[in-house]
């Protein structure tokens, strides 16, 4: 009986770990446009921690221009690339669909 009650719990075991449903549910796809948002929404956190931490004294000035000069950097390159993006899809959006003049 214990033998019997023991693969029953094995097999269902198995089942869970091995089982493939046939319809996998993803969640939404993100556009590099909507991650770049996300990132520069980090960066800009990140320099408002870095400013308030620079206040309570736990970095020195070095330390302190070194890191903001850092995440101001990235901050730009994201910026300029969103800038990038937007205008393609702007360019895009203005073009005729069948590409013709009138």
């Amino acid at each position: 009986m214990i033998i019997l009650a023991c693969s029953v719990i094995t097999l269902g075991a198995l089942f869970y770990i091995f089982y493939a449903p046939r319809v996998i549910v993803t969640g939404v796809t993100k556009t590099r446009l909507a991650y770049l948002q996300e990132r520069k929404e980090a960066v800009y956190e990140n320099l408002r921690d870095l400013n308030f931490e620079n206040q309570a004294g736990k970095f020195s000035a070095p330390d302190y221009q070194s890191l903001r000069a850092s995440l101001e950097q990235e901050a730009g390159s994201i910026l300029a690339e969103i800038a990038r993006l937007e205008n393609a899809a702007a360019e895009a959006a203005t073009q005729s669909p069948k590409g013709g003049r009138f």
